[in-house]
């Protein structure tokens, strides 16, 4: 099963068994960002990326050179390691990855999540490249990506367990849309996936297909 096909499948299944007023606040929230054409706003193809520093689930610092090292890199952010269509997407990509360097391009993944919940994330995940932490999303910010979570989708949240803000480190509930870059050794973006639906993700798929025409 592709990916696409497992986040259908996802999606049908969610719509089945969260309760109706839960869910309808969850398709409200996206349908604002749809509304409000936030993925316009955000670095597209053709921008120039910019630099980062950021800290891996190890706490080390790790800049936009750092993992720049062959022909290209796909970048990766995701919502945090407590959203299902997170780790679905970050596990396939993970099962692409080889497929990947073997045409020349790395891998990284980038969320708000603290340090020590991206280490959790990765093990539990069995990533093998790195994620990093954007704390307080200052990096999204610059690409235009973070929007704030609205007080009553915190609260669908909160009902389910999931307090974004433990895993954040933070209270601002701020999360990025779960964009994907491919750019090349000048930093230049070739490739964009910006949705406002955090039920869509992009498959690799179409970014194996994409580097095999570069």
């Amino acid at each position: 099963m592709t990916l696409t096909e497992e986040l259908t499948q996802r999606r049908e299944n969610s719509a089945k068994v969260i309760p109706q007023d839960k869910y309808r606040v969850m398709q409200h929230s996206t349908k604002e960002l749809l509304d409000a054409k936030l993925s316009e706003k955000a670095v597209q193809t053709g921008d120039i990326l910019p630099d980062f520093k950021l800290p891996d689930e190890n706490q080390n610092e790790v800049t936009l050179n750092d993992v720049l090292q062959d022909k290209y890199l796909i970048i990766s952010f995701y919502r945090g390691g407590w959203c299902p269509y997170c780790n679905m997407e970050l596990r396939a990509l993970q099962q692409f990855s080889s497929d990947f360097k073997n045409l020349g391009a790395d891998l990284v993944a980038i969320s708000p999540e603290t340090p020590d919940n991206s280490s959790t994330t990765s093990e539990k995940n069995e990533l093998q490249f790195k994620i990093l932490s954007d704390i307080d999303n200052q990096y999204a910010k610059t690409l235009n990506l973070a929007f704030e979570m609205p007080e009553d989708l915190r609260d669908v949240y909160h009902s389910f367990g999931l307090h974004v803000n433990q895993h954040n480190g933070n209270n601002n509930y701020e999360l990025p849309m779960p964009a994907t870059y491919v750019i090349d050794k000048n930093k230049t973006v070739v490739y964009d996936f910006v949705p406002e639906d955090y039920t869509q993700r992009l498959d690799p798929k179409e970014i194996l297909e994409f580097l095999k025409g570069l």
